[in-house]
């Protein structure tokens, strides 16, 4: 496999960084342009080795969560996200990899000088945000329409934003559009976003059909599990049933801690969780369009 490639962006105000199926986008914010170069540099040489620490404890790393424990450092932070879900739910450690990967990268960049900063791994995202500074995001619908914004302010716990759904780059058990999640850290939103995304479903019904992972992907840590491979047509009540499935698991992940806000998107259906109140700026704000 070839080594990672880094290429300025823009301006030279982002860097990307790219080595096998790992793709990120780093935007710095600092006080001069040398410090900007330096988090660039410091991120660049974190992300060299990522790919091969992972790789040889893939083994590890596709089962579900046990007494075993990773040696790497983003191994670790995986397990670490994934582990107070393990006694509800069948998880691996690989439904927090994106999100992992990022904070890995994000810890290795930020030093002095950087006033905000970002790690985005195909939209799961971590963030550093000195006082003052705010970071906003997207979401956007399966077809790409806009469903909306979240705005983080530095007052905020939220360092971590992360999606998943069938319009996501995992395979899912659920059939939601798209699940975007607001943890501590990227790596706990990408396990909690997986697996809110996975309870959005409809047990046996007709317009959804299931198919092993390994006959989608032979190389999924989810072995013969049947994922959702096709929704047809639903009603407004199936649609209100499926979101009422996920927004109970996710109400329980907001009440132990474990997320900060969620938004859960089907068809034209769509459920918010948290606190996300606009008018007091300790709290990270869900503006949601009509």
């Amino acid at each position: 496999m070839a080594g990672a490639v880094a290429a300025l962006l823009g301006d030279g105000s982002r860097l990307h960084l790219q080595h096998g199926p790992i793709d990120l986008v780093i935007g710095v914010d600092a006080g001069s342009p040398g410090a900007r170069q330096r988090g660039f540099e410091r991120a660049a040489r974190r992300f060299d080795t990522i790919l091969s620490e992972l790789v040889t404890e893939l083994p590890l790393l596709r089962r579900a969560i046990g007494a075993d424990t990773p040696d790497g450092e983003v191994a670790r932070r995986m397990d670490r996200a994934v582990r107070p879900h393990a006694r509800d739910v069948f998880v691996t450690p690989m439904a927090a990899v994106a999100g992992a990967v990022a904070d890995e990268v994000l810890g290795a960049l930020t030093g002095p000088d950087v006033t905000r900063a970002y790690v985005n791994n195909g939209g799961d995202i971590a963030l550093f945000l000195g006082a003052g500074t705010t970071y906003t995001a997207a979401i956007a619908g399966l077809d790409g329409a806009d469903q909306g914004r979240v705005t983080i302010d530095a007052a905020s716990p939220a360092r971590g934003i992360a999606t998943s759904g069938q319009g996501g780059r995992s395979l899912s058990f659920g059939i939601a559009d798209s699940v975007t999640v607001l943890a501590r850290n990227a790596a706990q939103a990408d396990v909690a976003a997986t697996l809110i995304a996975n309870a959005v479903d409809l047990a046996g019904h007709p317009a959804i059909i299931r198919t092993p992972a390994c006959v989608i992907d032979p190389d999924s840590d989810l072995g013969a599990r049947a994922v959702v491979s096709h929704v047809g047509p639903l009603c407004a009540g199936d649609v209100d049933a499926a979101l009422a499935h996920g927004a109970k698991v996710a109400q329980v992940m907001l009440g132990r801690g474990q997320i900060l806000g969620a938004a859960l998107f089907l068809n034209r259906g769509q459920r918010i969780i948290g606190e996300m109140a606009q008018d007091n700026d300790t709290l990270t704000r869900m503006v949601q369009h009509a």
